[in-house]
């Protein structure tokens, strides 16, 4: 215990010693914000953990305000995880579920709803990968002009027309369509996965770094 406070009162110490040898408040202003960054993931982290606590503790006070009583609700849960993981595992091994099919045949009866569902269900499918594979591709192409190079997803083709998403950094959802020739589109290496991280992390994760060489100026 005393070896580390005795090792943080050092690192105080030569902190206070390099400010007082005349450092600049621009280069103490920049480790400040290295400083933050280095805790940023953390933070957000932090941050997805608690509210995905506070949602479960909403859900768990939901379900109990109905049933008083903790075996009803325990059954509850394992009854959801089980139907989850039925599910997800047809989808993956067989690619359909009774289930969905199920629920995909009534709101597909319900006017205007069934549209906002189909459209939500192929934008999360194709993220998922349980749409074709060619609705999976990465690209790149020029915007806004020639000799700048943006990553898109291809979702979907027609002949020899590329129907191009083109995402936003840093948040991949939002964004813009585009319809191009294939002439105009140059394929990559990286996946839905692979971009979707280049776009987030603005070009820092680049599993594909090598493609950026082959891209004509």
């Amino acid at each position: 215990m005393h070896s580390h406070a005795g090792a943080w009162e050092r690192e105080v110490a030569t902190t206070i010693i390099i400010i007082k040898k005349g450092m600049s408040m621009k280069k103490i202003f920049n480790y400040f914000l290295i400083g933050v960054l280095a805790f940023l993931p953390i933070y957000v982290i932090g941050q997805i953990v608690f509210f995905l606590n506070d949602r479960f503790s909403d859900l768990i006070r939901f379900v109990y305000g109905y049933y008083d009583n903790y075996l009803i609700t325990v059954i509850i849960f394992v009854g959801s995880f089980t139907v989850f993981t039925y599910v997800g595992y047809r989808l993956s091994i067989v690619g359909k579920s009774w289930i969905i099919s199920g629920i995909d045949t009534v709101v597909d009866r319900i006017p205007l709803l069934n549209t906002i569902y189909r459209v939500i269900k192929k934008v999360v499918n194709m993220f998922s990968g349980h749409e074709l594979k060619e609705a999976r591709e990465v690209v790149y192409i020029e915007y806004p002009k020639e000799g700048l190079w943006v990553p898109a997803y291809v979702t979907n083709k027609e002949n020899e027309m590329y129907i191009l998403f083109v995402p936003t950094s840093p948040n991949p959802t939002s964004g813009f369509t585009v319809i191009v020739h294939k002439s105009k589109v140059v394929k990559s290496k990286m996946n839905i996965e692979q971009a979707t991280s280049f776009i987030i992390s603005v070009g820092v994760d680049y599993d594909e770094a090598e493609e950026a060489n082959k891209l004509s100026r």
